[in-house]
């Protein structure tokens, strides 16, 4: 292959050169350091020279093709296929830069790769330095002896399909499925091969599109003397003590041919922290640890989760005096939090609990499982980030489960869940599949979880290390047809990645928070069996995931009763706003070719059909367009009330033990995010879009919730607090007909006291006995809502409760329902006004960004105001020409 580099580059013009110096030396931390950037424009080649462009760094060979005009959209209708071509080649990466210093005067030049998508060979003026085969991997390389003014630097990518392809015809002693992934998904095949973001070769929700790319910073990094490596800590709690302590690690490189001496100053002002001392670096890789005590004089304010409290933290300067004149600092935000994961004997049951405390007090973890924001990690933006994490928070959320099919996020991404309380449970990237554990494997994967624990451990957010994703369930519970002559090899290599190696380096790389084997998995029970368990879906011990599509998603005695819901959902698709911008008129139907191409999972628009049409009548329109609408409409109707079903049944069971189960402390749905344009289990559309269960969500997962249901044809209302304090509310019954807007008949229940954080009984009354009460009330024509309250305010969103299946209502007449916007500031206010009562009032502005503050509901009043908060400019004339307001009543 010819090499792309070519021998000089073009002088910069002096304005500018002057203005790269400047910037340099502001980069600098010490004048014993430079360090240059390499992002921006670069040369891309395809394998054969066909076909040469330039392209953006950080990103990937797909955006560089669209951002030249020379592919549409790869969201784009089938492109998902059209555009495979782009991951079978092996693309070259190239740019040519002059270093603007004197690079003669600097003892080490490295070379830095934060991030490499993902197989490839690196060439440093035309000398091959090293080569890469981790996307989740920091690569350096030592290009002293090779740097120049001017430089040439190749990036040589290998598809990862044809790497992934051949490293598996190399493993021939057995095989390690899965092999391909269902046909249905039109992926590829081999990614348990290839360590890389496993959903890029395409998932149930997700496109394959396997990227190639420089995907984070690469830098050229020169010093003299030493130089640091990296730098990381995790704040400890002495109980004996009771003292806060901090734990510095830091790594430096030290060029000089004698030791260097110095001094270390931690400073943490607002702790009246500030603490020295004394350092002798021998040349060589040196660990630096230090142990900080902080002033047990100062009270020290802890990080907690969203809802819980404040997320306080505190700026840390440490600063490196050392011998030559250099001086390194480092800024950094400490937070001080502690975690446990308590597993113990429960009163009445079999098993051990499994819950979260964090500062001593339990808390049940209330949210959803992440999935990587695009296929294409380059668009994923500051403002993409914030939006999606905000809408968690907005929803009442304070955990999400960072999945381990996708990737491990940027830093930013846990900045922000640092500041907005959201707690992680983090995963390590694996995913639904067996891996091989040949050397090469491990050492890579050995490399990625060192260098992941160092940069991710002191953010206070990520509560948790889980191994993988469903790996113990699929080997235990035989997703591959593996013989069981061959089990125990399979269980060896399981045992040998997750717990010899992954484990290993979790506990002896941080001891601040807990590690767990899988998820699901049974916690302590899992390591008792020898690492897997014969039931890794036991309702007595650990996590379970839960999926039924077939089974009335109504009648809540389908779900577990298990000790933690990590994963548990049911499917939508999104709005036709979302669909429009990547298909065209002749798709948009629900059968249509476009629409069983983006269904991912196997007989997936059936089953949302199925569930629907228990409780609700179809979509009869005879206009195409129309049905297609309110078919949309309807699977958002119906995976909100599911989830909100199954998450209501899960936080209603913290506080007890039924049957012998129950004490349930954590409800993480499946799924938050999209990555792209398609039906999913997702609450946020792709975009950011709320979709109804998001809606839903903002409110069973109130910090304070009433959650109705029926046992028997008996009624029971449960209060469920989240607080710190117990609180004296009042339960208000009402019962309307579906024919009139004026309630039937309301009870207010005399003042309970519930206290902080259970689940209590607040009413309870047979349905019959109820209906009685109300006068001309069956379960047909009626609908129970309640809420709490106390004199003054009310404390809960309002709740109800249908009495039957929607499709048999009696009385449901088509609302007429209007809608008057008036502006307040940056709000937008809809004051609407019902003919009669309406289910599921859906307010869609189209494409315009925003949301609601509330949306799905039910209408039982004339009249109701409603808020629009707008995430960038619009105008009251946009909103009135984009509204549409749907009722279950206008599919009838």
């Amino acid at each position: 292959m010819r090499s792309l580099c070519v021998s000089a580059a073009p002088a910069p013009d002096m304005h500018l050169y002057l203005l790269l110096l400047l910037a340099l030396w502001l980069e600098g931390s010490t004048a014993e350091e430079r360090s240059y950037g390499l992002g921006g424009r670069w040369s891309i080649r395809s394998g054969n020279g066909s076909l040469e462009l330039s392209g953006e760094v950080p990103g990937c060979v797909h955006s560089a093709l669209f951002q030249q005009g020379l592919i549409q959209d790869p969201y784009y209708r089938f492109n998902d296929l059209n555009y495979r071509w782009i991951s079978l080649d092996n693309w070259t990466y190239s740019k040519t830069f002059k270093i603007p210093f004197d690079i003669s005067k600097w003892q080490k030049v490295n070379l830095i790769f934060e991030g490499v998508d993902t197989v490839s060979k690196i060439l440093f003026n035309n000398i091959t330095i090293g080569a890469t085969d981790n996307m989740f991997n920091r690569y350096s390389f030592d290009i002293t002896s090779l740097v120049r003014d001017v430089n040439c630097l190749e990036v040589r990518f290998q598809s990862a399909l044809s790497y992934a392809a051949q490293r598996s015809r190399a493993h021939t002693r057995y095989r390690v499925p899965p092999e391909c992934p269902p046909s249905v998904q039109k992926g590829e095949c081999h990614v348990n091969f290839v360590r890389k973001e496993q959903c890029s070769f395409s998932w149930d929700w997700g496109p394959s599109f396997p990227t190639q790319g420089i995907w984070k910073d690469v830098r050229i990094e020169a010093y003299n003397i030493c130089h640091l490596n990296y730098f990381t800590f995790s704040p400890t709690y002495d109980n004996s003590a009771r003292e806060w302590n901090l734990e510095i690690e830091s790594s430096f490189d030290v060029v000089s041919s004698k030791s260097v001496g110095g001094k270390v100053i931690v400073s943490i002002p607002k702790l009246q922290t500030n603490q020295i001392y004394n350092l002798e670096l021998q040349p060589g890789e040196r660990i630096v640890e230090l142990f900080v005590k902080i002033n047990k004089n100062v009270t020290v304010e802890t990080w907690w989760p969203h809802g819980h409290g404040n997320q306080t933290g505190y700026n840390m300067t440490v600063l490196f005096e050392l011998d030559g004149g250099v001086t390194i600092e480092k800024s950094a935000k400490v937070y001080f939090r502690t975690v446990e994961l308590i597993e113990e004997p429960i009163k009445g049951s079999p098993g051990l609990s499994f819950y979260f405390k964090i500062n001593g007090f339990p808390i049940f973890l209330k949210g959803s499982n992440w999935i990587p924001a695009d296929a294409f990690q380059d668009r994923v933006t500051s403002d993409v980030l914030r939006l999606l994490l905000q809408s968690a928070v907005d929803a009442n959320m304070n955990t999400l489960r960072v999945w381990g099919g996708g990737i491990y996020e940027q830093d930013e991404f846990y900045q922000l869940c640092d500041e907005l309380g959201i707690m992680i449970w983090q995963d390590f990237m694996f995913a639904c599949a067996l891996y091989p554990v040949d050397r090469d494997f491990i050492d890579s994967v050995r490399a990625e979880v060192a260098y992941q624990i160092r940069r991710l451990k002191s953010h206070p957010s990520i509560i948790i290390w889980s191994g993988n994703n469903e790996n113990e369930a699929a080997l235990m519970t035989n997703w591959y047809h593996i013989s069981p002559v061959d089990l125990h090899t399979y269980i060896n290599d399981y045992v040998t990645l997750y717990v010899k190696n992954i484990r290993e380096m979790v506990l002896a790389g941080d001891k601040s928070r807990p590690f767990i084997i899988s998820s699901p998995t049974n916690g302590v029970e899992t390591i008792a069996e020898g690492w897997v368990s014969h039931d890794p879906y036991s309702n007595y011990f650990g996590d379970v995931h839960f999926y039924d599509y077939f089974s009335d998603c109504w009648d809540w005695k389908v779900f577990p009763k298990a000790r933690f819901a990590s994963e548990y959902g049911y499917q939508s698709w999104p709005s036709f706003s979302t669909l429009e911008k990547v298909s065209s008129k002749k798709d948009w139907s629900f059968n249509s070719k476009f629409s069983l191409h983006r269904q991912h999972h196997e007989d997936g628009n059936k089953q949302m059909l199925h569930q629907a049409q228990l409780h609700f009548k179809l979509p009869q329109s005879t206009d195409p367009l129309r049905a297609f609408k309110d078919t949309i409409y309807l699977t958002q109707v119906m995976q909100a009330q599911c989830v909100k079903t199954e998450t209501e049944f899960y936080r209603r069971s913290r506080s007890e033990i039924v049957n012998k189960k129950g004490h349930t402390m954590g409800a993480l749905y499946w799924q938050l995010n999209d990555i792209w344009q398609a039906p999913s289990w997702a609450s946020l559309e792709y975009g950011g879009k709320w979709k109804m269960l998001h809606y839903f969500a903002r409110r069973f997962f109130a910090p304070l919730l009433p959650v109705g249901f029926e046992d028997q044809s008996v009624f029971h209302v449960y209060g469920v607090s989240d607080l710190h304090s117990d609180l004296r509310v009042m339960l208000t019954v009402r019962v309307h007909t579906w024919s009139s807007l004026e309630p039937l008949c309301s009870l207010a229940t005399k003042g309970f006291v519930i206290r902080a954080g259970k689940a209590i009984l607040l009413y309870k009354e047979p349905v019959s006995s109820l209906l009685r009460r109300c006068g001309h009330c069956t379960r047909k024509s009626c609908v129970v809502s309640f809420y709490l309250s106390n004199d003054l305010e009310l404390l809960s969103p309002i709740n109800h409760h249908f009495l039957s299946s929607l499709k048999e209502a009696v009385g449901l007449r088509r609302a007429h329902i209007t809608a008057i916007i008036s502006q307040q500031g940056d709000t937008f206010v809809f004051d609407l006004e019902t003919s009669a009562v309406a289910p599921f009032v859906w307010l869609d502005v189209g494409s315009i960004p925003g949301r609601f503050s509330d949306n799905g509901f039910l209408m039982t009043e004339k009249t109701r105001s409603i808020s629009f908060y707008p995430w960038k400019p619009t105008s009251k004339s946009e909103l009135e020409r984009s509204l549409r307001v749907t009722s279950l009543t206008d599919i009838y």
